[in-house]
């Protein structure tokens, strides 16, 4: 993995923790239920606007990741089919060589 994909998982399992440490402190809370709700209800809505943002952004540097991936790899594999291609000239001139004395 790399350094960024370590940074991602790291951030949302701190998301995670801090979600969790909320649910339950509002849970033990010594509030109504009515309140709790309520208060569950905001937090969960908080979470939602500040995570989309989030998974929108991790979603966006998937894609250009794959991205690049995808361009590296046809460029190495046009790479190769160049090097095929010139060792196949290179046995044509040498053939053309031996065969004509050229």
């Amino acid at each position: 993995m790399s350094k960024d994909d370590d940074a991602l998982i790291f951030g949302i399992g701190i998301l995670a923790g801090v979600t969790a440490g909320i649910i339950a402190g509002l849970l033990m809370a010594p509030a109504s239920g009515e309140e709790t709700r309520k208060k569950l209800e905001n937090h969960v809505n908080d979470f939602a606007e500040n995570c989309c943002p989030t998974l929108e952004e991790a979603k966006r540097q998937a894609l250009a990741t794959v991205d690049v991936l995808q361009f590296k790899i046809e460029k190495a594999i046009k790479k190769v089919n160049d090097m095929i291609k010139a060792r196949q000239l290179a046995k044509a001139k040498d053939k053309e060589h031996s065969v004509y004395g050229i």
